[in-house]
């Protein structure tokens, strides 16, 4: 298993309400490729954003492009589980997220407005419930709650 992290934090080019049309299209290709290289090595990429997510920041930044609809589109269809956290609340400084508010809301509302429009199917999590989100999403992917191999480690 591997994980794929937040591209954007590696970016060269300007992120958040500085990003450029261009500099998302770099986030968005290299989620595809960091996709596709762990995808080749591990049985399991669990993905801290998705190309819908990449291409929400770039149709803010520069609006809508037929090709990225269709390769969008098209790349959502290779994931197995696609999970939306809902935004509960404001933005924390890390040193690299944006802290507007207006700003997070606004990309929220444009993955919505994609995973209507792309037909993606799409878990929602709980926003009353972001203790049981981890079960959630585990059941949802078919794995189990607790893993077998930790039986080994509580026998006494």
């Amino acid at each position: 298993m591997d994980i794929v992290k937040e591209v954007a934090r590696a970016s060269p080019l300007p992120i958040n309400r500085d990003t450029t049309a261009e500099a998302q299209a770099w986030i968005l290709h290299t989620q595809i490729a960091e996709e596709l290289a762990s995808g080749a090595r591990y049985q399991v990429v669990v993905c801290d954003r998705s190309v819908l997510d990449n291409y929400a920041y770039l149709v803010h930044a520069g609006g809508r492009s037929g090709a990225y609809d269709s390769l969008v589109r098209d790349w959502t269809a290779t994931y197995d589980g696609l999970f939306k956290v809902p935004v509960i609340e404001t933005p924390s400084f890390d040193g690299t997220r944006d802290l507007s508010t207006d700003f997070q809301r606004d990309i929220d509302r444009g993955i919505d407005v994609l995973l209507e429009e792309f037909e993606v199917p799409c878990l929602r999590l709980d926003p009353r419930n972001r203790d049981g989100w981890m079960d959630e999403v585990l059941r949802a992917a078919n794995f189990p709650l607790h893993p077998p191999q930790m039986d080994f480690f509580a026998r006494a």
